[in-house]
């Protein structure tokens, strides 16, 4: 059954609205005796704020609501939100680049070779039974607290994603294309170019939505244990004034910006896979 996107969009504005009203004023309630057995103490302005004070939170951070001017503001401020936000984007972009070049070219190398994969399988298990979240204060401590040590991080916690997907969609390539191709006198370079990775794109990018979103943790992760700039920064920053509203600031900032780059790598997808029946009708 076939839905209108007015229809859809109605109902997610309303969820919206309903949602945001419950946070701004649902902890009030409690003032009233009957109702306050129903509200969650989850909704005390003091854990998450309301959508007003992150509003007011938000004009502060960005210098747009700033009396001195934005321009003022902003050379004042050498960590306000756009700085921070350029910096963690910029550090993510990088690890999330390096993360996925790396893991499509070794996922394919060993995807294609039983040799080199028996070779290196328990290398690979054990280093991927590592959580990678763990070794971020040993990155810090070999790389320091500046960028490189946010994009090593971010590089390997997109890496292994990546690799993963990309080795077992290299596996699943019908053999029987890879023999029909090799048949026509195709080189291992042709096959590779015309049947094997064209047939594994779309278990790439089944890993690279998922990969964003890991390599903007990667990041964040290691600003809170430390660094000069960056949204992490901002939160632990604000943690520290318990100032739950800038907290949100940067908490909505980083769900925007995962929101756009998923859509951006959706977008690509069905661009480079529009050959396939499912993206047929969105090319």
């Amino acid at each position: 059954m076939k839905h209108s996107s007015a229809k859809v969009l109605f109902w997610q504005i309303g969820i919206l609205a309903v949602a945001l009203g419950i946070w701004e004023w649902g902890y009030g309630l409690r003032s009233v005796a009957a109702l306050k057995p129903f509200v969650p103490g989850i909704l005390d302005p003091y854990f998450i704020s309301k959508p007003s004070m992150i509003w007011t939170s938000f004009l502060k951070l960005s210098c747009l609501g700033d009396a001195t001017g934005f321009g003022a503001c902003f050379a004042r401020n050498d960590n306000n939100l756009w700085l921070a936000l350029l910096v963690t984007l910029k550090n993510m972009w990088w690890g999330f680049a390096l993360g996925t070049v790396s893991g499509v070219l070794c996922g394919l190398i060993l995807g294609r070779s039983d040799y080199l994969s028996r070779i290196f399988q328990p290398y690979v298990v054990a280093m991927n039974s590592v959580p990678r979240i763990a070794l971020v204060p040993l990155i810090i401590l070999m790389f320091g607290l500046g960028d490189m040590s946010k994009i090593v991080t971010a590089w390997i916690v997109v890496f292994f994603v990546v690799f993963f997907n990309t080795f077992e969609g290299t596996r699943a390539v019908d053999r029987d294309q890879i023999a029909a191709a090799r048949l026509l006198g195709a080189s291992e370079l042709t096959v590779l170019r015309t049947v094997v990775v064209p047939s594994a794109l779309a278990w790439v990018f089944a890993s690279l939505t998922p990969a964003v979103s890991f390599a903007l943790i990667g990041v964040i992760v290691g600003e809170f244990i430390g660094a000069e700039r960056g949204l992490g920064k901002l939160i632990i920053e604000a943690e520290a004034r318990a100032n739950a509203a800038e907290m949100m600031v940067a908490i909505f900032v980083m769900m925007v910006v995962g929101i756009v780059l998923a859509t951006i790598v959706r977008q690509l997808q069905s661009y480079l896979l529009r050959w396939q029946p499912q993206f047929e009708s969105q090319s």
